[in-house]
């Protein structure tokens, strides 16, 4: 008995602590060794030269790749078959593929739009869920602040598979301002009105120049609109303004602005 026992730990028992000494110390060499290079690569002239949200991307799956690498190293040392670790790693990266199906689209939406950049950070964009300047641009949600400054955080599987229109992308951008007016107006006094406001307006760009024109005959009123053009930047506070000193001035030329209405006709 006392032979078998010792021929039992000179065979398994101390191969065994021999191999887990072993796996051990790659193990922390290696997830030491990744950390480090990591942190290289990521103070690189080479993703320096990516978009910020790019270079983290790639920094991290690099990492993951390599820590893996390292695990799968150490489970081999102490005994574990390659290709069992391999079936393991393939069984639960489908269990979890399957849990996470909403999880992984929205990664992979934050992938394209890391990649493609059909926005940047500081961009306001117009999308069918949603509007705003751009925050922050994660893996799973693109976080976008309102003109009334609320936070709104949208699925980045909706933004990569529908339509973004970026408001931002051009340094110049376009305002139009629609005034009803009632068809006994003089339309050309209105059309000077309303130039008169665009000239008026500080953020309002010379080229290309500021046109008024009738834009639409409705059932109570004539729709005359002015087209000016501001920077990006200065839209809001343009728009805003122009809002008021349209309708202000208008008034102030004497010209009505129609309520709607119906004429009845009564027969005898």
């Amino acid at each position: 008995m006392l032979d078998w026992l010792i021929n039992f730990v000179n065979e398994y028992l101390v191969s065994f602590a021999l191999k887990l000494v072993a796996a051990a110390a790659v193990l922390l060499v290696g997830l030491k060794l990744v950390k480090l290079l990591s942190k290289k690569i990521s103070g690189g002239k080479a993703v320096a030269k990516l978009d910020s949200n790019v270079g983290s991307l790639v920094v991290s799956s690099l990492k993951l790749v390599l820590n893996a690498l390292i695990i799968i190293i150490a489970v081999e040392i102490l005994g574990v078959p390659s290709a069992t670790i391999i079936a393991a790693i393939g069984s639960c990266g489908l269990a979890i593929g399957l849990a996470l199906q909403g999880g992984l689209s929205n990664i992979a939406g934050g992938v394209m739009i890391l990649v493609f950049k059909p926005f940047h950070i500081g961009d306001y964009i117009t999308t069918p869920v949603g509007e705003g300047t751009v925050e922050e641009i994660g893996l799973f949600y693109t976080r976008l602040v309102t003109v009334d400054s609320r936070s709104v955080n949208i699925p980045n599987s909706a933004l990569s598979s529908s339509t973004v229109t970026n408001l931002s992308c051009k340094p110049i951008r376009g305002i139009d301002i629609d005034v009803d007016v009632s068809y006994s107006t003089d339309i050309e006094k209105a059309k000077g009105v309303l130039l008169k406001c665009a000239e008026d307006c500080p953020e309002v760009l010379a080229e290309p120049a500021p046109k008024a024109f009738v834009s639409a005959h409705k059932d109570s009123s004539v729709c005359l609109t002015l087209r000016v053009c501001v920077e990006s930047a200065n839209y809001w506070n343009a728009r805003f303004e122009l809002l008021q000193t349209t309708v202000e001035k208008i008034r102030a030329a004497g010209i009505e602005i129609p309520f709607p209405q119906v004429d009845v006709h009564m027969k005898q």
